[in-house]
């Protein structure tokens, strides 16, 4: 839980440049993967993790513009990655304007539950870690090496002295 702005934006930063790293991995061949046949795409994932993030915000009252065609995936790897660094970074400054410390524990419905605003942007982070774990699983069906998020993928622990790393 948060109990600062400072709090979150560390947290925020930290988790958006991993996040940042996965998409910035990404092809444009990359994104018609799909885990099942009637599963969305690896690229409707990638881009849903990038425009959720100004609706979510807005749902909770905070002012922020919304990504402009956001119900049509991009053709282009390079464009989702950069329309989640620009809404990350956009997300991290309207918290930082528009809420206080003492805003983090104003309470308000959210998705049925009675939550602080510190749980809720909280919410917010474990909903990109989410689809951030859909989009490296996928990444490894299209053959890509995904970039090390909480610790190497099993490329590279031979870099760290064990050559057949555990399943």
């Amino acid at each position: 839980m948060y109990a600062t702005i400072s709090d979150f934006i560390n947290e925020w930063n930290k988790e958006a440049l991993l996040t940042q790293n996965v998409l910035d991995g990404l092809t444009d061949d990359s994104l018609n993967q799909k885990v099942y046949p009637e599963g969305r795409t690896l690229g409707r994932i990638a881009w849903h993790l990038a425009t959720c993030i100004p609706e979510y915000l807005a749902h909770f009252g905070l002012k922020i513009d919304e990504v402009e065609n956001a119900e049509s995936v991009p053709a282009t790897a390079k464009e989702i990655a950069e329309t989640y660094r620009n809404v990350s970074v956009k997300a991290a400054k309207v918290i930082e304007e528009q809420w206080t410390d003492e805003t983090l524990l104003q309470i308000q419905d959210a998705f049925g539950r009675q939550e602080t605003n510190a749980s809720i942007i909280m919410g917010l982070i474990k909903h990109t870690v989410h689809h951030r774990g859909q989009i490296t699983v996928l990444m490894r069906q299209t053959g890509i090496k995904p970039f090390g998020v909480y610790g190497p993928p099993k490329e590279d622990w031979i870099h760290l002295g064990v050559e057949n790393p555990p399943l």
